[in-house]
């Protein structure tokens, strides 16, 4: 009894100085824990490029340049987007006001019962005064960047950071769990690969179940958009489908694009309503049937299941809790089925 609770004083011991570093070094983990994650997603992929003899170090290069790209051609589609849809604003803003002066003015008169002047030429040059004046606006807001200078250079730091790690993570990656496979205790050791290889395959498995929610809403969306007639359907589709693995980041940044574009493109509130409900009826599909089912099947949750998780991990964890509210359900679900099976096991069940 005295050395397992000796053992038991260990271990709290370690687990305390381990928690109690994390806390510590938590403002310089972020661009680790995010070059991990980077790292177990792409290694997959380098190992099968590894088995065609390739030299891992290659392997490696070759895979963060098809990351390279894949956030270039995003870039790519975004971009030629923005810039229209600015280019078409400014071109509609004028009219607006002048549509503002035929309608509103009158219903203002009638409403507050004064004479309101209205020089529509006045305002745009006031709208076209502020526009090119916003080297002043950039020019007051550098000094208040140059005073924040250290944290700027912590955030380019951290981003820049996250490629060199993900480098050497993917690229040494046996060695290192090679590595912490020796610092299992050897009574453990059986019972922590298997948990260890479970918990690889569920998260495989939700991988691939993420990758096949992202591609099918992107064709919900691209299809839906067409189907309303809205003129950039295809990148803003593309967009708002491939960022639903960031909770409502997707439907967000898609309904905010999509509304900019209906508003250049139509004249009518019911057209951009239209537009509206299709990224609600995608935020439910997505949330309600899609997830569920390509996801939490595959990660054996049941579709409540995935729900409470979303719900719960969101309430404890916020934003990253979200984010990583499956996943951690996932290896959670593994943990349990083992802790259940041991109990049943156990002399405290077994015992009359």
């Amino acid at each position: 009894m005295t050395l397992s609770r000796s053992v038991a004083v260990q271990w709290t011991l370690v687990a305390a100085v381990l928690f109690g570093a994390l806390y510590l070094l938590g403002p310089i983990l972020s661009p680790f824990v995010a070059a991990a994650i980077l790292a177990y997603i792409c290694n997959p992929l380098v190992a099968k490029l590894s088995a065609w003899k390739l030299p891992r170090t290659f392997a490696v290069v070759l895979v963060m340049v098809g990351l390279l790209l894949v956030g270039a051609t995003l870039l790519l589609i975004m971009l030629p987007l923005l810039q229209k849809e600015i280019s078409l604003l400014m071109v509609r803003v004028p009219e607006w006001i002048e549509q503002a002066r035929i309608y509103l003015l009158p219903l203002l008169q009638q409403w507050l019962g004064v004479s309101i002047e209205w020089d529509t030429q006045a305002i745009k040059n006031l709208l076209l005064s502020h526009w090119q004046s916003a080297g002043g606006v950039a020019a007051k807001v550098l000094p208040w960047l140059g005073d924040r200078g250290g944290v700027l250079l912590e955030v380019a730091a951290n981003l820049l950071l996250i490629p060199v790690v993900t480098f050497y993570l993917m690229r040494d990656w046996g060695g290192l769990l090679a590595k912490v496979e020796e610092l299992i205790p050897r009574h453990w050791h059986a019972k922590v690969l298997e948990i260890s290889r479970e918990v690889d395959v569920v998260l495989a498995e939700f991988l691939r179940g993420q990758i096949a929610v992202m591609l099918l809403m992107s064709l919900f969306y691209v299809v839906a958009l067409w189907l309303v007639r809205l003129e950039f359907a295809l990148p803003i589709g593309i967009v708002a489908g491939m960022l639903v693995f960031i909770p409502y980041l997707g439907m967000v940044l898609g309904l905010l694009l999509a509304t900019l574009a209906a508003v250049m493109q139509f004249t009518t509130l019911s057209d951009i309503v239209f537009v509206w409900a299709v990224f609600g009826a995608g935020q439910l599909l997505e949330g309600m049937v899609v997830t569920p089912w390509l996801v939490g099947e595959r990660i054996g949750l049941h579709p409540l299941a995935v729900i409470f998780a979303l719900l719960a991990f969101g309430q404890l964890f916020g934003f990253f809790g979200l984010l990583l509210a499956l996943p951690l359900a996932a290896i959670l679900l593994v943990v349990l089925r083992h802790s259940r099976e041991q109990y049943l096991n156990s002399s405290m069940y077994k015992k009359t």
